[in-house]
C-alpha cells in the first residue's frame, strides 16, 4: 500500500516539476481540481476522474496564517496565477474546484477561504476537512493523522473513516525557521530557504530538534491510548528523521509518505465533484 501510495505523489510531483502533460490523458473526460491555501503554499491539483495525477502548480506564500486568510487580495492573485498558468498548459479552462480547511476553524473563516477560491474564477464544488483529504491518499480509516504545516500543527484522530476529534496547536515549520535564523544570525526569508535545501538537512535537524520535540510532546497530549499508527504529512514533515522522533515521543509507530507537502492538496482534488 505504502509504495502505491507514494507512487501516486512521485507522479504527481514529476508532473509539477516538469510541467509536461501525458498525451494519453483524455481532458475531455472531465478533470478534478484541488485548491489547497496553506500557510507557506499554495497548491492546485488536477486530477482525471480515475484520481490520476493529470498536472499541478504550486507557489510560496504568506497570505494564510494558522488557517485564516490574513491578505485576502494577496491570495485571490495567487490562485488566478496558478489557475490561468495551469489552463494554458492544459489548454482548456477550469471552472470547477474543491477546497479543505483547517480542523476546528470558525464559519467565518470557512467562508473567506471559499471566497479566495471563487474570486479566482472557481466555482467551489466541495468543502472538506485536511486531514480526511490526506487520508484519502493514504487509504487509511484508522490512526492519527498528524499535518505538520506552517503556523501550526494539526492532529486527528480518524476510527473507521471518521474524524472523533481534532486539534490545532499553534506550533509550526515558521517556529523551526525562527529558531534556525536565529542559529544562523541571518533573517529569516534566508533561513526558510536553507531549511528546504535537502543538502542541509543535517545541519538543521539538530538546530531544530527542539522544536520538533515539541511537536512531539504536543502530539503525545492530544492523542488516544488506542491509535496504533501516526501519519505525519505537510511540508515541516518534509525534514528527514522527523517521524523517529515522533515515533520516540510517543512509542506508536510513525511513518510519512514520500514529499508529504503533496498530500493534502491531492487529497483534495479526490474530493472535488
Amino acid at each position: 500500500m505504502q509504495q502505491s501510495v507514494d507512487g501516486l505523489i512521485k507522479d504527481l510531483e514529476t508532473k509539477i516539476l516538469t510541467e509536461k502533460i501525458d498525451p494519453a490523458f483524455d481532458l475531455k473526460a472531465g478533470l478534478k481540481v484541488g485548491v489547497d491555501l496553506g500557510t507557506s503554499n499554495i497548491v492546485i491539483v488536477v486530477l482525471d476522474k480515475n484520481d490520476q495525477p493529470v498536472t499541478g502548480a504550486m507557489e510560496s506564500a504568506k497570505v494564510v496564517r494558522d488557517g485564516i486568510v490574513v491578505d485576502f487580495i494577496g491570495a485571490v492573485k495567487i490562485v488566478s496565477r496558478l489557475k490561468l498558468k495551469l489552463e494554458q498548459r492544459l489548454g482548456i479552462k477550469l471552472e470547477e474546484a474543491a477546497t479543505a480547511i483547517p480542523p476546528g476553524i470558525l464559519k467565518g473563516n470557512i467562508k473567506v477561504i471559499t471566497n479566495v477560491v471563487e474570486a479566482a474564477g472557481f466555482r467551489v464544488t466541495n468543502v472538506v476537512e485536511e486531514p480526511v483529504a490526506a487520508a484519502r491518499v493514504l487509504n487509511i480509516t484508522d490512526g492519527a493523522v498528524v499535518d505538520m504545516g506552517g503556523g501550526t500543527t494539526g492532529i486527528s484522530v480518524l476510527k473507521n473513516g471518521e474524524i472523533l476529534y481534532s486539534v490545532d496547536e499553534p506550533t509550526g515549520g515558521t517556529h523551526l525557521t525562527l529558531v534556525l535564523s536565529g542559529s544562523l544570525q541571518v533573517d529569516y526569508d534566508e533561513a526558510e530557504k536553507f531549511k528546504q535545501q535537502p543538502e542541509n538537512y543535517r545541519l538543521v535537524f539538530p538546530i531544530v530538534r527542539p522544536v520538533i520535540e515539541k511537536m512531539a510532546e504536543i502530539t503525545k497530549r492530544n492523542i488516544i491510548k488506542d491509535v496504533m499508527q501516526i501519519y505525519l504529512v505537510g511540508g515541516t514533515a518534509c525534514l528527514d528523521g522527523i517521524e523517529e522522533v515522533f515515533q520516540k515521543y510517543t512509542s506508536i509507530y510513525t511513518t510519512k509518505p514520500y514529499n508529504p507537502l503533496l498530500v493534502t492538496p491531492l487529497g483534495i482534488a479526490m474530493y472535488a465533484k
